[in-house]
């Protein structure tokens, strides 16, 4: 049993050592001249204009958070449906009392103007 053992922990030996020897490698090899070229900000090979610290508005990040949230429950929807007819109507109540609380939560942003491009 303790040959087990020993098996993962030379392998977790070896991973980190790999792991450290990788970093200090390139460490070591890297170049140690960095011009102003190679500090300035690369925009798609457009040349740069005024400052980079650009404030977004705030409706981008909305929009996007709004995606994500919806994105990952329809994960959670996926599995459930797959299975769907062995779980019974109980699950199927669960389900629906879920997605209701999601179609208020897209009626509350949506009322909120957080869908709005404008």
């Amino acid at each position: 049993m303790i040959t087990d053992y020993g098996y993962v922990g030379l392998f977790l030996i070896f991973g980190i050592a790999f792991v450290a020897g990788a970093l200090i490698v390139s460490w070591l090899l890297r170049p140690r001249d960095p011009n102003p070229i190679k500090k300035s900000p690369y925009e798609c090979g457009e040349i740069v204009k005024g400052n980079s610290w650009v404030q977004f508005n705030v409706r981008y990040y909305l929009i996007a958070l709004i995606f994500v949230i919806f994105d990952v429950e329809v994960l959670f929807l996926v599995p459930w449906a797959v299975i769907f007819r062995d779980l019974g109507p109980v699950a199927f109540i669960e389900m629906m009392v879920f997605i209701g609380i999601l179609i208020l939560g897209l009626i509350y942003a949506w009322k909120k103007g957080a869908l709005e491009w404008q």
